[in-house]
């Protein structure tokens, strides 16, 4: 007589759909959601609230340090080379489509000002960078990291504006953004046990730092900023990013530095604000510049580490 053993099978665990990028993605979403329609549970205090409202930099150091460490001194040269090789492009790209639309097109183009394109174009998200390397960039690749932070604050924006003289990034902040990493290559390379030690620490802080950023955005950025906002989002990833990739490989890299760092930093929302204090006449679209950035920032969040992870696997395989 057949028995009925279905009751002794073990339960069938449900399977998360894989995705590019989805170390990051899928955190990221969850804070998104639970900022968006709970952000009261985001405030309960104690060490949760520390984990979503600290702010991402002390997680984005301890993996400039996990990174780091498994990052060898020979790979210093080519961190620099591929910095530069994406770097370039993408301020050039926000330049001249900035100033073109100033010029041309009396500084607005479906909504979008010249402003709202050099101010969120020419960020990297470098959070995101520094996730999305670790996963599919090499040691290169991931050092790069020190040569993008030149974008960070309003400065590269008021520059190609023509308001240079008023802003400037102290140097000890950058030769501390650096640091973490910097520390981490010469512990890695020094002693191989902290080596070992340190590298498998870089995805749980990832899933970490996805959590943190989506926690700091909300859907209602997508109401206010509206389908400009979208756009600039879209032209940054689609049209900066395949730009900068090609450039990128006639310097010799892979090109997917590039496709990871077609993304607008959450930073770069404080451009049109810094903006009006040094050039009034900015004022007015500086609200919809705002709004038009935050909503690029969570269209970039979303798509680049999934299109890194396409890249790498359809022209990255050998």
């Amino acid at each position: 007589m057949a028995t009925d053993d279905t009751s002794t099978r073990p339960a069938r665990a449900f399977k998360v759909p894989r995705l590019p990028g989805d170390i990051m993605i899928y955190p990221m979403i969850a804070g998104l959601l639970m900022n968006t329609f709970c952000p009261q549970a985001l405030e309960i205090g104690g060490f949760f609230t520390a984990a979503t409202r600290g702010g991402a930099n002390a997680v984005v150091a301890a993996i400039l340090l996990f990174v780091g460490a498994g990052i060898s001194f020979k790979a210093t040269p080519g961190a620099v080379k591929t910095g530069v090789a994406v770097l370039i492009p993408k301020l050039a790209l926000a330049a001249a489509m900035g100033l073109a639309v100033a010029w041309f097109f009396d500084d607005d183009l479906f909504g979008l000002s010249s402003v709202s394109i050099i101010g969120g174009i020419s960020f990297c998200n470098m959070a995101l960078y520094t996730g999305i390397m670790s996963e599919y960039g090499d040691e290169a690749e991931q050092g790069a990291v020190g040569i993008l932070f030149l974008t960070a604050g309003p400065t590269v924006a008021m520059v190609i504006l023509g308001v240079s003289g008023l802003a400037s990034i102290p140097l000890g902040t950058v030769v501390g953004s650096v640091l973490p990493l910097v520390v981490g290559m010469v512990l890695g390379n020094c002693f191989p046990f902290v080596r070992d030690l340190l590298k498998p620490g870089a995805n749980p802080a990832i899933a970490v730092l996805g959590f943190q950023l989506g926690c700091s955005m909300s859907l209602a950025s997508f109401v206010t900023g509206g389908l400009s906002g979208i756009l600039l989002g879209l032209v940054t990833v689609f049209v900066v990013g395949p730009v900068t990739c090609l450039f990128e490989r006639l310097c010799g890299g892979t090109g997917k530095a590039a496709i990871a760092c077609s993304t607008i930093a959450g930073t770069a929302m404080t451009t049109p604000a810094a903006l009006v204090e040094v050039a009034p006449q900015y004022a007015a679209i500086a609200p919809v510049a705002y709004a038009q950035i935050a909503t690029a920032v969570i269209v970039t969040a979303l798509l680049a580490p999934i299109l890194t992870g396409w890249y790498d696997k359809r022209f990255c395989a050998k």
